[in-house]
């Protein structure tokens, strides 16, 4: 999730929503202001620190968000013997719309009458766009290079932001309708996954701190376009954000909002999907494709191709621009349930480690480099610790 993607939010909640069939809760006001006189919320005065060092690092990872400027590829396409239907380009937000861009894709791959699929790619839109076709009772198969946890979708973050890098302002407006169909089909089903054990996905309070009040900096990355803004439209279930006023929170910051969002604990999420997938009889076979010639060879007559940012070079499409995104992870906390979103850091706590993302660098965009450069991730969690030494407790 991008450094804009957190600017933006700090001012306004999350963008989520119910499925289309929903009935919409009352409108809130857009903010809830928690005045100088309240006492201090006991959640917030009680937060348990984080214990941010470096020798703590597990692990950095680095991912290739898809980019591209008209948003998601989904469309059919006629290719020799086979039919095609591209489902990849969505940015930072693969895991946040994978559901409602499944339903979208598989769609297409009915009307073609198929009752065998095949899905090449087995990442967040792969792998649920192949359990969304079991589910509509087709017989699947996934060819991919690599699986969980070996794919980019397991790098990233693990929050909800539908549009994160999901297309450029210019293409906004065409994208909008299809863009809110996938928010709320996908948000329906994450509802159906709260729960459940290993808590694939879960609700989280947070916290923006901030220097200067809210929507009063500029907050855009220098060499990145203005993306896609789509947040309104989708606010008729969204948790408002809280402004707290100095004394109710423990931070240094003189400006402090709570939000609250869906977090996807990644690593039991996927095993999840994998888990009901092959328990249904899903088939996989561990294949690389260089040239879209080669998929003429595969028995099944419809193809979903989620290849994500693979995509540029299987079928040649330069609209697919790799944004760089690099996370370190530290060792799990189970009582720190909190997130936090700060200048030049986001962290987000997971069950499976505590991620620490550098936000808001120049030189990500059109960058297809995956090598870890371990001393920005040190610097964030260095950063992280000095704020933890400054924490007030209740």
């Amino acid at each position: 999730m991008e450094r804009r993607q957190f600017l933006r939010q700090a001012g306004a909640t999350l963008a989520v929503a119910s499925t289309a069939g929903l009935a919409a809760c009352a409108q809130q006001p857009a903010k809830t202001t928690v005045s100088s006189g309240s006492h201090p919320s006991p959640d917030a005065m009680s937060l348990a620190p984080i214990r941010a060092s470096v020798d703590r690092i597990t692990g950095v990872y680095v991912c290739t968000r898809p980019f591209r400027a008209a948003g998601p590829r989904i469309e059919m396409q006629k290719l020799g013997s086979k039919t095609i239907v591209h489902n990849y380009g969505h940015g930072g937000s693969g895991w946040s719309l994978s559901w409602g861009s499944g339903t979208l894709a598989l769609q297409m791959a009915q009307s073609t009458g198929a009752r065998e699929l095949g899905v090449i790619g087995c990442g967040a839109i792969g792998l649920t766009t192949a359990l969304l076709a079991q589910q509509a009772g087709l017989a699947v198969r996934i060819y991919a290079k690599a699986l969980p946890p070996d794919v980019f979708s397991m790098h990233a973050s693990g929050l909800w932001t539908p549009d994160s890098r999901i297309c450029d302002a210019e293409h906004a407006a065409a994208l909008a309708d299809r863009w809110e169909m996938m928010t709320r089909i996908s948000y329906a089903r994450y509802q159906s996954l709260l729960g459940l054990p290993g808590k694939p996905i879960e609700w989280i309070d947070g916290y923006s701190l901030a220097d200067a009040p809210f929507g009063s900096f500029h907050g855009e990355v220098p060499d990145e376009p203005e993306y896609g803004d789509f947040a309104d439209r989708v606010r008729d279930l969204t948790p408002r954000s809280v402004e707290l006023s100095p004394g109710t929170h423990p931070f240094p910051e003189p400006y402090v909002r709570r939000y609250t969002t869906l977090m996807f604990n990644i690593s039991s999420y996927a095993n999840l999907l994998m888990s009901e997938y092959l328990a249904a009889g899903g088939k996989i076979e561990i294949r690389e494709f260089t040239h879209p010639d080669e998929l003429q060879k595969l028995p099944e007559r419809t193809l979903v191709n989620a290849t994500g940012y693979g995509a540029r070079a299987l079928f040649n499409d330069e609209s697919v621009i790799p944004v760089r995104g690099q996370t370190a992870r530290l060792v799990p906390q189970p009582e720190v349930n909190y997130g936090l979103r700060m200048k030049d850091i986001s962290v987000v706590p997971r069950s499976d480690g505590i991620m620490v993302q550098v936000i808001g660098d120049a030189g990500n965009f059109n960058n297809p480099d995956v090598t870890p450069r371990r001393a920005d991730s040190e610097a964030a969690v260095r950063e992280l610790a000095d704020l933890m030494t400054k924490l007030r407790r209740s």
